[in-house]
């Protein structure tokens, strides 16, 4: 039925290879465009390659605010700020408090829930159709801390609690024989043993990739720069050339904006930016990724070696990397694991954030041909098929026992 219809997206990451493997499943001709090649260094290539169904409970969290000037001046904690970006924060920091409630917290918790529930069978749609090789681990993840006691963690085992999310609190003893080779600074954690990890997400997302393209799908590399209207039908715009299509999907992650701004739809996407290095042939240190939740970074045995990744800094787009936001990871995986040889290959990415902390999911409000997948945050690695499912059934315009207004752009006019 759709086999005549064409879309396009813009972007080659998790979400807009996702969109189109299942557009494909329907039907549809689908063409990628992105300024740059698949497996980049975007957001895709630099993750944690967590696949974290149960991370229902975000950062608008009724305990964060209280939290926020102890995690700004420690220089080993999980937050940080580029001053120059601090006016244009302030008007995205706003909302973001006003999300902070316990009703805002668990409408987003649930509706969260809700998308992060079928993430793992997504993924296996997709997964059924290439060689995996050894690239997805079934060895769960682990989360530690070193609060004697609970206090600081009631609130995210609570709600996850209430959400039926599957956690198993773990002593001590059970940590160290889950990870015999951790510093025992910790006294106690969290185990998902359904959890996922990437050995490689970028070989993962090329494998992907190449079945859309076996599939018969076309990928241009180009930067979009406008979107125009000829009768409704938009028209994807590079400074050389002009693609018409029957929909389009903006799924270009932290870069999305520019392209939402110039639709006339104020959406209050920020960007927060994301660090990791690497340890080379070190990843016989970890079994499974482990996440410090008291300086919120984690580390993920990959085939690079010890994957470090962490760290919430607010910039933008074009402020420069933070060294200290690198000597931070260097520091914290020390402090973990004792002695380390040097690091490696220092990255920087955006995470896309909304002040609620839910994607953008489905059509514009002034354009019905325009749909939107981004705004993920942490997620945006493990959202990319169930996201990519939702969205192209939307274009498909298939029945859904979903309720999918959460993840309307409308509720940000």
């Amino acid at each position: 039925m759709n086999k005549d219809l064409e879309v396009g997206i813009v972007g080659a990451g998790i979400q807009g290879v996702s969109n189109a493997l299942f557009l494909q499943k329907k039907g549809f001709n689908v063409t990628i465009f992105d300024r740059d090649n698949p497996g980049s260094q975007a957001a895709s290539y630099g993750n944690a390659g967590h696949f974290s169904p149960y991370a229902s409970l975000s950062l608008n969290r009724t305990d964060v605010l209280a939290d926020v000037p102890a995690m700004l001046l420690s220089s080993s904690g999980p937050l940080a700020l580029k001053w120059n970006y601090v006016p244009k924060m302030i008007p995205w920091f706003i909302k973001f408090i006003m999300n902070t409630t316990k009703s805002k917290m668990m409408h987003t918790a649930k509706n969260m829930h809700q998308i992060l529930d079928l993430a793992l069978p997504a993924y296996d749609e997709l997964f059924e159709e290439i060689d995996l090789e050894d690239l997805v681990e079934n060895k769960g993840i682990l989360y530690i801390w070193n609060d004697k006691d609970l206090k600081s963690r009631e609130l995210e085992i609570k709600v996850r609690d209430e959400l039926g999310v599957k956690q198993q609190l773990v002593s001590k003893k059970e940590i160290h024989d889950l990870e015999p080779k951790i510093k025992p600074f910790y006294h106690g954690g969290v185990y998902y043993p359904y959890a996922r990890h990437a050995r490689n997400p970028k070989k993962i997302l090329l494998k992907l990739f190449d079945l859309f393209l076996k599939k018969g799908g076309k990928f241009l590399k180009s930067n979009i720069e406008t979107i125009k209207f000829d009768d409704q039908k938009p028209i994807l715009k590079t400074n050389l050339e002009e693609f018409k299509f029957d929909k389009i999907i903006i799924a270009c992650g932290a870069f999305s904006k520019k392209l939402t701004d110039k639709l006339d739809e104020k959406i209050p996407l920020e960007t927060e930016r994301g660090y990791h290095i690497h340890f080379k042939n070190c990843d016989n240190l970890l079994n499974r990724p482990v996440i410090f939740s008291n300086r919120g970074f984690g580390i993920t045995p990959m085939e690079q070696g010890l994957r470090v990744v962490g760290t919430v800094e607010f910039g933008g787009l074009n402020n420069p990397p933070s060294k200290s936001r690198i000597e931070n990871l260097i520091n914290n995986a020390k402090f973990m694991l004792g002695d380390l040889p040097h690091h490696e290959d220092e990255w920087l990415g955006f995470r896309p954030t909304l002040p609620d902390f839910l994607p953008v999911m489905g059509p514009s409000k002034n354009h019905k041909n325009v749909f939107y997948c981004f705004g993920h945050h942490h997620l945006g690695w493990t959202l990319g098929p169930i996201s990519g499912k939702i969205v192209s059934g939307m274009i498909a315009q298939e029945n859904t026992n979903l309720n999918l207004e959460p993840y309307s752009s409308i509720r940000f006019n």
